[in-house]
């Protein structure tokens, strides 16, 4: 008999495993809290997202529902709340997370694999205005980080630290490869690369054909 796999959960359960944690919460207060502090810098804060999470989260028997209330005029809430085995869930995840390291995806990251197909002027063109908007993404999350430290305490904000350290580190590397291509250290002819790739593929036919015959 097989042992059944652990559910694979995303970012948004996980956000309502951590904030449930804290207190029983109705999913509005789930939402305001994860606003309040700046979580919605990595998770799109939908309605709809947030109650397909809870609605897995309850099937997967990790958060129970608790009762239904109502203030004054407004719709019946249900509150819910992280049972033991969602807690065991969030702390497996988060251990298992934080501690290994993976090649994330990214689409800076695959286009620039591709940089070869622009020209070096084009090249240094897009990297200086890819620098310069990184300057002020730059500033606009220092001021963020600043205002919102002091009133929800720096733990709930260290990703919007870690967001701002790969932001310097990847400004540092863009510039470095702009410095490069602007001395002639890095070059290239586009047409030139197409034309050999062209041959290499045109070879590696005739290889493949020969090698049936």
């Amino acid at each position: 008999m097989s042992l059944k796999a652990p559910p694979v959960y995303g970012l948004w359960e996980i956000a309502v495993l951590a904030t449930l944690r804290e207190a029983p919460m109705h999913p509005y207060d789930i939402l305001r809290l994860l606003k309040a502090r700046h979580k919605d810098d990595f998770l799109v804060l939908k309605r709809g997202s947030l109650y397909h999470a809870i609605a897995r989260l309850v099937r997967d028997g990790a958060i129970a529902e608790g009762p239904t209330t109502r203030e004054g005029l407004r719709p019946e809430r249900t509150a819910y709340t992280l049972t033991d085995s969602g807690r065991e869930m969030l702390l497996t995840w988060l251990k298992r997370k934080i501690a290994t390291p993976v090649r994330e995806r990214s689409d800076f990251l695959g286009s620039v694999s591709f940089l070869v197909h622009l020209s070096p002027t084009e090249a240094a063109a897009q990297l200086e205005r890819r620098l310069a908007e990184l300057e002020i993404l730059g500033r606009a999350l220092d001021a963020t980080i600043e205002e919102a430290r002091a009133r929800v305490g720096r733990i709930h904000l260290v990703e919007s630290e870690y967001a701002r350290a790969m932001m310097a580190a990847e400004a540092s590397w863009a510039k470095q490869l702009l410095a490069d291509i602007r001395s002639g250290t890095l070059r290239w002819n586009t047409d030139t690369v197409l034309r050999q790739a062209a041959a290499a593929h045109a070879d590696g036919k005739r290889s493949r054909s020969r090698s049936k015959t």
